[in-house]
């Protein structure tokens, strides 16, 4: 198949994801929620009490990084850190009582989001996709972690 801009599989990927990440960010603009934070929190939602350097990896930001948005969302009460039994050193999150109501108005609207996402699409077809869609990330993944960045570029 001879491809052209709008067959491109990279530019498709990142076009849906960047506009369902636009629609979302002004889902939470009423929240008060940033798209830093909105990321953060929904990806505590699925992997509370990961260490904050394994979220910083998760994310593929900096632990500094991770850091500031932790304290801001601290600070409101949302999330709190509590040191790993096994080793003090290090600190585990976890999403606080607080922001629940929050969380669960995040949730719905992420829902309708994913809906409007793919409403053009079968319920077959949306099984497909997500088949796809976590195949292809597998592989992606696989091959990073067996590769440097000099033999990708090869």
């Amino acid at each position: 198949m001879e491809e052209d801009f709008d067959s491109n599989i990279g530019f498709l990927v990142h076009d849906v994801a960047r506009l369902m990440r636009t629609m979302y960010d002004r889902r939470m603009a009423p929240l008060g929620l940033t798209r830093s934070q909105w990321w953060v929190l929904n990806h505590l939602y699925f992997h509370e009490g990961i260490s904050q350097s394994e979220f910083a990896a998760l994310l593929d930001i900096e632990k500094a990084t991770v850091g500031r948005l932790l304290d801001r969302l601290e600070a409101k009460g949302w999330v709190a850190r509590k040191s790993d039994p096994q080793d003090k050193r290090t600190k585990r999150v976890y999403l606080t009582e607080q922001v629940q109501p929050t969380l669960q108005i995040m949730r719905d609207l992420a829902a309708v989001t994913r809906d409007e996402a793919v409403r053009s699409l079968n319920a077959a077809e949306r099984k497909q996709l997500r088949t796809m869609l976590k195949r292809m990330r597998d592989d992606l993944s696989d091959i990073t972690a067996e590769t440097t960045t000099s033999e990708l570029v090869e």
